[in-house]
């Protein structure tokens, strides 16, 4: 009796605890859908650019080009798969059908087709190749349909649109599942080209008619977003929602700064994609097979899409073979082995983890789910607490230089604001202050040791939901610093690799990993010269110095005529990668360039940066320069010089005139250029040399 008696006291104990058990934290604001969910845990994918393109050596083609001009005489999707698979990536879109409207399938609402083509007799089908080697090799497979087509005679009429949902039915029913539907919003664009009302609405049914589970990509979603750039990078503050009402693809998108950075109670959950491409063009070419993208710059690229709570995206075309190049292949390898390298290791997993507050007070909640490596576990706090902090305990002093961050995303986006402090054995000290988290955030820094790291929520909308913190050790990289300066006279010093401590002078000696450490931009309006190194391992390991000479800041300069026309500023901005471009050459040298000081200085010569695009056009060959003190009376210095060997080699031209002149004013008169035929003429930067 007394065991029975027992055994009924310990279930209803049981039952009150179970009904008594912690809620978990409701949903806050826009969710994700389950779709998005595990779209954004693909983190990583490629994107192949193919098409005629590749044999015009065009990033646009016209429409006009003549089919059988696409003839990839060894094309292996299956190669491509195997790439893709061995860089770690989890799946693969392809432009389908590009802007000329050449399909890479025999479509049959077209005439633009692989059907007519010199490739396999028109027998071939790149997508049925390429979706057999994904499944093959275990990627998602995703297409990009552009809804601009350059060749299709129905184009900027009604009908067009029903021609173009029924290419997509044909694409997204023919070739298996398709994880992302990729819509560009590009729309006849170019003098006189037609213009099409498109019906978005019509399309995305199309899309979830024959594909439900996929993800649209746009501008504006709904799937997921555009990073409002092609250079891979997303906002430092990234939020997945966004305010899609009154907005289209294309020229009717939010602004770029919106697209970046997201809104903040977005109305419609948008996560970002990053798209980038391993080279500087989309479509192979030739020209840029030794410009494949530094292990570094593939780095900071990561760092800045996934790792600011976004995808990437990474384009590798396929050159004319139909084959991805050595090159792309070889980087994307080597990218992969920093890779896992870097995160092989997760120094958090396992170790103890406080919180100053856990959710009441219940293990399910516990601080200890942040390092298990386990996404679906996750710490929160009570409702009303909305600051907080974890200590993760190492036990030990150890190596750090990653910092992996995860919200879990389907109970919503919360974070506002974070900081991480690190113990240097007496005190913590901060050692990065950001906003957003999301998905996942990492930051970067060079090497501390610490055996301990604490997290502060500082600013959440709702109980924060963490799933994640992870700490690595990733092998240090070495980069060149590169060293430049604003038209207000700071100097900033940047490093590809962020690992590097970068050590700086300005006393003209030898950098040492004593010097002083760059941390932020320095006044240095009255010029002299910078030197910098970059040290890994502790100053064991150290780069090339760096040196970049200045003279006296442009801050209070003016060009004559900025007034009406502020791309004149672009001369005298300190960055010569902008340039400024006159209207015709005959007119410049009847208006000479003529700049304000904003102050009398006394002139040993002056210098001549041309434009460092890779282009000739408009820079200065043959010229006179001049001096006055009140642009009245002007002496001329130069007198029919010329710039030797430009053309050749395009590198600031420093001038030194045979004495000193007092002068607020300097003028520059250009008698020719390095190409006959120029119509306008470039000036990237013009100095003033003093010292």
């Amino acid at each position: 009796m007394k065991q029975l008696l027992f055994v009924l006291t310990f279930q209803l104990l049981s039952i009150i605890g179970f009904t008594q058990q912690v809620k978990a934290p409701a949903p806050y604001g826009t969710l994700p859908g389950e779709n998005q969910v595990q779209w954004q845990k693909m983190e990583y994918y490629m994107f192949i650019h193919f098409g005629p393109n590749t044999f015009t050596d065009k990033e646009w083609g016209h429409g006009d080009e003549d089919p059988k001009v696409f003839n990839p005489t060894q094309l292996d999707a299956g190669q491509w798969a195997r790439t893709a698979k061995a860089a770690g990536m989890k799946g693969i879109i392809i432009t389908a059908k590009h802007h000329d409207g050449f399909c890479l399938w025999p479509s049959k609402y077209s005439t633009h087709t692989v059907r007519e083509s010199a490739w396999k007799n028109g027998k071939g089908d790149v997508l049925r190749e390429l979706s057999d080697a994904c499944r093959k090799y275990g990627l998602k497979f995703g297409v990009y349909l552009s809804p601009w087509d350059r060749n299709h005679p129905a184009y900027g009429t009604p009908e067009y649109n029903t021609v173009f949902a029924n290419t997509l039915t044909e694409v997204l029913s023919n070739y298996g599942p398709v994880f992302e539907q990729w819509f560009d919003g590009a729309n006849g664009e170019g003098p006189n080209g037609k213009r099409q009302v498109y019906d978005w609405p019509l399309f995305h049914q199309t899309v979830y008619r024959n594909q439900p589970k996929a993800v649209i990509f746009s501008d504006v979603g709904p799937g997921c977003r555009w990073v409002g750039n092609e250079n891979g990078f997303a906002g430092t503050t990234n939020w997945s929602t966004l305010n899609t009402a009154g907005f289209e693809p294309g020229q009717k998108a939010p602004s770029t700064k919106v697209l970046n950075q997201g809104d903040e109670d977005g109305k419609s959950w948008v996560p970002t994609e990053a798209d980038v491409s391993i080279r500087p063009g989309w479509f192979y070419s030739a020209a840029t097979d030794d410009k494949v993208k530094s292990i570094n710059h593939l780095l900071n690229i990561y760092y800045g899409s996934v790792g600011r709570n976004a995808n990437l995206l990474l384009n590798v075309p396929v050159d004319r073979r139909g084959l991805i190049h050595a090159n792309d292949s070889i980087r994307l390898m080597e990218f992969r082995k920093v890779l896992d390298q870097t995160f092989a290791n997760n120094l958090a997993k396992g170790t103890k983890v406080a919180a100053s507050n856990v959710r009441g007070g219940a293990k399910q909640f516990a601080a200890n789910n942040l390092a298990d490596g386990n996404y679906e576990s996750y710490w929160s706090t009570d409702d009303a607490v909305t600051e907080a902090s974890l200590t993760i305990d190492l036990a030990k002093e150890t190596a750090i230089n990653r910092i992996v961050l995860q919200e879990y995303i389907p109970l919503g986006q919360r974070v506002k604001s974070f900081a991480v402090e690190y113990w240097d054995g007496k005190k913590f000290r901060e050692l990065d202050r950001q906003t957003t988290i999301g998905y996942k955030r990492i930051l970067t820094f060079p090497v501390i040791k610490t055996s301990k790291v604490r997290v502060n929520i500082l600013e959440s909308k709702a109980c924060p939901v963490i799933a994640e913190v992870q700490l690595y050790k990733a092998p240090e990289l070495l980069s060149l610093p590169q060293i430049s300066r604003n038209r207000e006279g700071k100097v900033s010093i940047q490093s590809e690799s962020p690992d590097a401590v970068v050590r700086y002078t300005t006393d003209g000696s030898e950098p040492t990993f004593s010097s002083s450490h760059y941390t932020q931009p320095f006044d240095f309006g009255s010029g002299g010269i910078v030197k910098a190194k970059a040290f890994i391992n502790n100053g064991a390991k150290a780069s090339e110095t760096v040196s970049n000479t200045y003279d006296q800041a442009s801050q209070k300069w003016s060009v004559a005529g900025s007034d009406k026309d502020k791309r004149l500023d672009r001369m005298i901005d300190g960055d010569a990668r902008t340039f400024w471009m006159s209207a015709q050459s005959n007119e410049t040298s009847q208006r000479p360039i003529i700049i304000d000081l904003g102050e009398k200085l006394t002139l040993k010569g002056f210098s001549y940066v041309p434009r460092q695009d890779g282009n000739t056009g408009g820079i200065i060959y043959q010229y006179s320069f001049s001096t006055s003190e009140d642009r009245i009376n002007w002496t001329r210095v130069v007198n029919n010089a010329a710039f030797a060997n430009i053309k050749n080699n395009p590198v600031k031209q420093d001038v030194l005139f045979e004495r000193s002149y007092a002068a607020r004013f300097i003028k520059l008169e250009v008698l020719s250029t390095v190409n006959e035929n120029d119509q306008q003429i470039t000036v990237a930067e013009i100095g003033v040399i003093t010292r």
